[in-house]
């Protein structure tokens, strides 16, 4: 390990960007900690202790809305614009020909509007926001301009932080929204942990165990799903240029059990919270019908039961979705038949587009459901053990190490080819 830290540090381009990214995050945390007025923080306490909701989104902003920051929705309205942009892409051709036929101009042209929609949607849910919190007495005594100047403050930091976690995904070691989110979870940690031995009883000693073997299993379990390959055999055919050969090879196709990463996840939280903020800010207006149906909603989101399947359901879902996005086997095959190589026993072309389909979807599903599985893992864990304060949530987990996973493989892939440039 110290070998490698060594190694990895005595490269100066790469020694500089980990540094970069590091102050990023360390700007980001700061933001995440100055607070906005008018802040009960009592009631806010109390308020996160008894929604379970709060608690995701307080996982998907980055830490940001546990202390009502000026940053408190950190990366949600963003993460919900990429999920409008990515369904339209399959419902509006020139969207889908914009992001996958005009290059790097039009992947450009493409985020551009997924950050003009960002705007509206972090005012809009920040007003929604503001809404909740006022009804939960956790906000009290705003004017409506200090309305105004919260709705501003909190779509000029969902703004910001867009572009820190842009400007840390252009480093090449990681995607900078994951590994935003990343920084939050790894900033709760020691509350978490003080939250736990606060409540720590010596009686539960055979449930806590019980826990902690629940969660060694999930970690290594991810671990292992995240790592999981489906080896695909290509050959190539021999072919003659001057008299002299080429080709007749043999490689491989890896096929990941789990493609879309933790981007189902994230997709189905963001999904999953909506109604809830869209209910909470109707259940303050006027009319009593749309007030009782805001209400209605609620107490259905607040059953876990229902919650637990809803998020199954989204988590799959969305795995085949975004998998569906970023696996062509169209464009994989041609590109085979193009070099010359092709699958052992099923011809080239379309029948190996077909095949290549057909194998993704089975192993997606096995994907699919650890994906939905570790994603209502707390829920279940909590309902035999009735234990919710060492619970820091399969999803966090499941963020946490594809992100060090993904970082790892990043500095591993940049040293590799530094060395092939020393060769």
């Amino acid at each position: 390990m110290i070998s490698v830290l060594s190694r990895i540090f005595s490269v100066p381009e790469l020694r500089n960007k980990i540094f970069f990214i590091l102050a990023l995050l360390v700007v980001f945390r700061l933001a995440a900690n100055i607070p906005l007025p008018g802040v009960d923080v009592e009631r806010l306490r109390f308020l996160f202790e008894s929604n379970q909701f709060l608690g995701l989104l307080n996982i998907f902003s980055g830490g940001g809305l546990q202390n009502i920051s000026i940053v408190l929705l950190g990366l949600g309205p963003y993460i919900t614009s990429s999920i409008i942009m990515q369904l339209l892409t399959m419902i509006v051709p020139r969207l889908e020909q914009l992001y996958k036929e005009e290059g790097e101009a039009g992947r450009q042209k493409f985020t551009m509007i997924t950050r003009w929609i960002t705007v509206p949607l972090a005012v809009a849910q920040t007003f929604s926001m503001i809404s909740l919190l006022r009804s939960q007495q956790v906000l009290v005594g705003l004017s409506t301009f200090d309305t105004v100047a919260i709705v501003v403050t909190a779509t000029a930091g969902t703004i910001f932080l867009m572009w820190l976690g842009e400007l840390i995904t252009e480093k090449g070691l990681g995607n900078g929204v994951s590994i935003m989110i990343f920084a939050g979870i790894v900033a709760s940690l020691p509350s978490v942990t003080s939250q736990f031995l606060a409540t720590f009883d010596s009686t539960e000693i055979f449930t806590y165990l019980l826990f902690f073997a629940v969660a060694l299993v999930t970690l290594v379990g991810i671990v292992f799903v995240t790592e999981g390959q489906r080896i695909i055999p290509i050959s190539y055919a021999k072919r003659m240029r001057g008299g002299v050969a080429y080709g007749g090879s043999m490689t491989h196709l890896p096929l990941r059990v789990n493609q879309a990463g933790v981007i189902p996840i994230i997709f189905a939280i963001s999904i999953i919270l909506f109604p809830g903020m869209v209910a909470g800010f109707l259940s303050q207006v006027a009319s009593p019908s749309i007030a009782g149906v805001a209400e209605a909603v609620n107490r259905l989101f607040q059953n876990q039961i229902f919650y637990g399947f809803l998020y199954f359901f989204l988590v799959v879902v969305f795995t085949y979705f975004y998998t569906a996005v970023i696996f062509d086997p169209e464009k994989i095959s041609k590109n085979l038949q193009k070099q010359g190589g092709y699958v052992p026993g099923v011809r080239p072309g379309r029948a190996t587009a077909e095949y290549l389909q057909y194998i993704v979807h089975r192993i997606t599903l096995a994907g699919a459901l650890f994906l939905g599985s570790v994603a209502v893992l707390p829920i279940v864990v909590q309902g035999f053990t009735g234990i919710g304060a060492i619970s820091i949530g399969g999803t966090s987990v499941l963020i946490a190490v594809s992100v060090v996973i993904e970082i790892v493989k990043n500095v591993e892939s940049q040293l590799l080819m530094r060395d092939y440039d020393v060769v």
